[in-house]
């Protein structure tokens, strides 16, 4: 007798940590995925951090085929957002679904705020990427096919010439020893744009690079470090095709 999976909800950024975790959730089959939970900004109309336009978020999903979950942000606020998400997953529930699955690979503080969230209203968070070795998963990502563009850095870190740049082995090589491969610590922030977990490739031109200085915000996708030098972040507008 086959056994049904348990209901999903996965959080979606449109990453390069994101795609890979799906592909590799999905592939195992250990869970039903029924939403792409992602946080937008209500005024600029943009996935949260990453800075990517609404339209390149619904290709992404087009592209995959599980249906859209969107958290709306205007006020900027963690008490703003934990409220939002907590209506969203409350309403997530009532349909079944028990689970929360996250790209996250090494920050515990990060990982402890998710399970504190979701024990509130009685979900469990999921971590298939937890502990593995970043360079390894940036190099089996470039590997299984997957493309993808550094859509946001951090200039604590990275310059504006390193946004908009594509990811591969060069890249990787490249990179300051203080950066981690997959950017874990807010480095830097990708689209993915084409790989196996999509049907079909996702078209785009590209836009101009914006600098926008740094403002302390809800932000779900990372945490700056203690120690951080940042003053701000260089944008690469993806625009669609």
């Amino acid at each position: 007798m086959n056994r049904e999976k348990p209901k999903a909800i996965f959080c979606w950024s449109g990453g390069k940590d994101s795609a890979y975790c799906l592909h590799k959730v999905l592939s195992e089959k250990q869970f039903d995925v029924k939403y792409l939970l992602t946080t937008l900004n209500e005024t600029f109309k943009r996935v949260s951090m990453h800075g990517v336009r609404e339209a390149m978020l619904d290709a992404q999903v087009a592209s995959i085929g599980i249906p859209s979950l969107k958290v709306w942000t205007s006020e900027g606020t963690y008490d703003e957002y934990e409220k939002k998400m907590e209506a969203t997953l409350l309403k997530a529930k009532a349909e079944g679904i028990e689970y929360v699955i996250f790209g996250d690979i090494f920050l515990e503080d990060l990982r402890t705020y998710r399970e504190n969230n979701l024990a509130k209203v009685g979900m469990k968070a999921v971590f298939p990427l937890w502990k593995m070795d970043t360079t390894y998963l940036i190099l089996d990502f470039l590997h299984k096919g997957f493309k993808t563009i550094t859509c946001c850095v951090n200039d604590g870190y990275l310059g504006k010439d390193w946004v908009g740049k594509e990811i591969d082995s060069l890249f990787i090589e490249q990179l300051p020893p203080n950066v981690d491969p997959c950017g874990e610590n807010g480095e830097f922030h990708t689209y993915c744009y084409d790989g196996p977990l999509f049907k079909t490739k996702i078209n785009f031109e590209s836009g101009e690079k914006v600098y926008k200085p740094l403002e302390v915000k809800a932000d779900t996708t990372c945490s700056l470090p203690a120690k951080t030098t940042t003053k701000g972040f260089w944008y690469f507008d993806i625009v669609p095709n």
